[in-house]
């Protein structure tokens, strides 16, 4: 991690500099729910143990390092994009919307932007997107972590508005279980419309 060498397109940056925060986002792959992101900024006083690609850690895991992240991160914020902004958008774009509000809602300002996979939200600092970020840089990670597990507590949330989809299943994932209870129920109010197989429910045969 520590010798992770960052450009900005021409040049070598000196990440000892910058105050650097980290971003990534989830749920652009479910057919329900909103999409979320997290910018995180670690201080360098409290490190936290452990942190990785959240999809590499346990459920349990991942909750305790939620709240330890809360309790130490020098600043954090979970935003999100709403089911329409993806329907209007573009899950694309969305994802780009959540990411810029995580980044404009920390309470520290942040120099530097370190982003999960190949692209950057449009920002007023530096960013770099990083392949496989969530698992090279402890910001990201500690994002990802955020992401995820906010994600997954509002998708608990859908289940109890709407227990005949088993939300709390599959977490809104294309799955064999949600396309059945999709066809068995039809399309919620919390459904990705522009999406593939909630689409061809919507269409007349």
């Amino acid at each position: 991690m520590n010798n992770l060498t960052l450009f900005d397109g021409e040049n070598e940056l000196d990440i000892g500099t910058h105050v650097m925060c980290g971003v990534d986002e989830a749920g652009r792959g479910p057919l329900a729910g909103a999409v979320y992101a997290a910018a995180v900024i670690l201080d360098p006083a409290h490190p936290i143990v452990g942190l990785r690609d959240s999809k590499k850690l346990t459920e349990a895991r991942r909750d305790l390092l939620a709240i330890e992240i809360k309790q130490h991160a020098l600043a954090w914020c979970i935003a999100l994009a709403t089911v329409e902004e993806i329907d209007r958008l573009n899950i694309l774009q969305a994802t780009m919307l959540a990411m810029q509000r995580a980044v404009q809602g920390l309470s520290i300002t942040p120099t530097m932007a370190l982003i999960d996979g190949n692209r950057s939200p449009v920002l007023t600092m530096a960013s770099q997107a990083i392949i496989k970020g969530d698992d090279k840089v402890t910001a990201i990670s500690a994002a990802s972590i955020l992401a995820k597990t906010a994600r997954d507590a509002a998708l608990m949330e859908l289940h109890a508005q709407y227990p005949q989809y088993a939300f709390d299943q599959h977490k809104g994932y294309p799955t064999a279980l949600h396309l059945s209870r999709l066809r068995e129920h039809g399309v919620s109010p919390v459904h990705r419309l522009t999406y593939g197989p909630v689409r061809a429910l919507l269409v007349t045969p």
